[in-house]
């Protein structure tokens, strides 16, 4: 826990910007007024603690918090901004568009599409991507019906709200895939219309990857011709792992747009690699780019991207961690994570609690603790009676040890989460065809 003389530094009233000159309403009590405000190096260090406390037991959102960046600390006294096109450089000197590129060319290297055929941009954040996706799917195919699975990210229905499109939320199966039976249907009723679908890999919740393979023959048995459809993938979080998985484990699927119609990608960059700001990649075929694209004499580049202003940075970043790391790295690890996962979710079994984990994902799906000072310790994220642990690089078998004594604690004090309907989440959890695709 926080001293009181931290947490009096840091409340709102303490660190307010004063409007006038000799302003002392940044005093640390609230009940002083001729109290001396805080400076700002004494909130700062107080900051500083209470970041170092609150990284240590991290473990529900999908954040690596082991890095080292501090080889570009000296970077941050400039201004870089990568403003209008990665590929086309404007009149602003101050940019990292070789590092940009550098970090495109290694995804598109990744999913397997050549240079001539790939367009893509650093965003900042993965939901960023996402909209850039789902627009120039939009722009492709106006009247397109998007078709998403409800356990999609809220950013895929932002942008179907943004562009004002017709969006169809099919139902899930158990483990949190798309249900495939009731997308063929609906597919199928609206046929008069393009096909816009979103594919997971990875939902936010429960780490279910939608199997592409099985959508792409729903659209063969429905003749749906390949002018009349896009795929979006949202990579968030496992598409950066996926294919530094062993081929052995789960039969594990390829993202690549040389062997499959994708036409665009997301991916979040600061989720798998570590970076002290979101950011994020995103990437589709360089014909679909050119439905958007205007020239700015203002920039003396063009207008392709979300953003106008870009954070430079975040491509540094994201270069320098993918180039220390390199593909050794990188692959060691997914592989921590996926082992990791698996031995959380054996200490979960093995002390009686209901949890979860699918073949190709590292994120643990539990039963919700009943006390909501346990979900603000661990950070956990929630949704109605489940909440989940996502694995990742800094958490650690001995983490997880305290976490799972905890939680028995925690039970013993308080007791246990129920059902809160027969079709909730956590009854699903004991259903016994979760991971079986229907």
């Amino acid at each position: 826990p926080m001293s009181p003389e931290d947490e009096a530094v840091l409340t709102n009233e303490a660190v307010r910007i004063p409007l006038l000159d000799g302003d002392d309403r940044t005093s640390t009590s609230t009940t002083d007024s001729t109290a001396s405000p805080a400076d700002e190096t004494t909130i700062l260090n107080a900051y500083d603690r209470l970041l170092q406390q609150r990284s240590s037991v991290h473990m529900g959102y999908p954040y690596n918090l082991m890095y080292d960046h501090s080889e570009l600390y000296s970077f941050m006294k400039y201004s870089i901004n990568n403003l209008g096109d990665p590929f086309v450089a404007s009149n602003y000197g101050v940019h990292s568009r070789q590092f940009e590129c550098a970090v495109i060319d290694f995804f598109a290297n990744l999913w397997n599409i050549s240079e001539s055929e790939y367009w893509g941009y650093v965003t900042t954040s993965g939901t960023e991507g996402n909209l850039h996706g789902i627009l120039m799917a939009r722009e492709h195919l106006p009247d397109g019906i998007l078709y998403t699975s409800q356990e999609s990210h809220y950013s895929i229905f932002k942008a179907a709200k943004y562009y004002r499109m017709e969006c169809k939320s099919i139902p899930t199966l158990s483990m949190g895939e798309i249900n495939y039976q009731l997308l063929a249907e609906e597919i199928h009723r609206n046929r008069e219309k393009p096909v816009i679908l979103n594919v997971n890999i990875g939902t936010t919740v429960k780490g279910a990857v939608d199997n592409l393979d099985r959508i792409l023959d729903i659209l063969k048995e429905l003749n749906i011709p390949r002018e009349q459809f896009y795929i979006h993938c949202d990579g968030a979080l496992f598409a950066l792992m996926m294919p530094f998985l062993d081929k052995d484990d789960a039969e594990s699927p390829t993202i690549s747009f040389q062997t499959k119609p994708i036409d665009s990608i997301a991916v979040s960059g600061h989720k798998m690699l570590g970076c002290p700001m979101p950011c994020g990649v995103a990437l589709c075929r360089k014909h679909h780019v050119d439905n958007v694209e205007e020239h700015i004499d203002y920039l003396n580049s063009v207008d392709t991207t979300i953003m106008g202003s870009r954070n430079g940075q975040a491509a540094l970043y994201m270069w320098y961690s993918l180039r220390k790391k390199g593909l050794t790295g990188i692959k060691n690890d997914v592989l921590h994570c996926m082992d990791t996962a698996k031995y959380l979710r054996d200490q979960l079994t093995l002390k009686g609690f209901a949890c979860r984990l699918n073949d190709l994902s590292s994120t643990v799906v539990l039963e919700r603790p009943v006390e909501d000072a346990f979900v603000k310790r661990w950070q956990l994220a929630c949704e109605e009676d489940i909440a989940h642990v996502v694995v990742m690089p800094n958490v650690t078998p001995s983490k997880i040890d305290v976490f799972v004594k905890d939680m028995c604690d925690m039970a013993r004090r308080s007791g246990r989460t129920q059902p809160l309907h027969k079709a909730s989440p956590l009854a699903q959890l004991a259903n016994p065809n979760w991971g079986n695709v229907e």
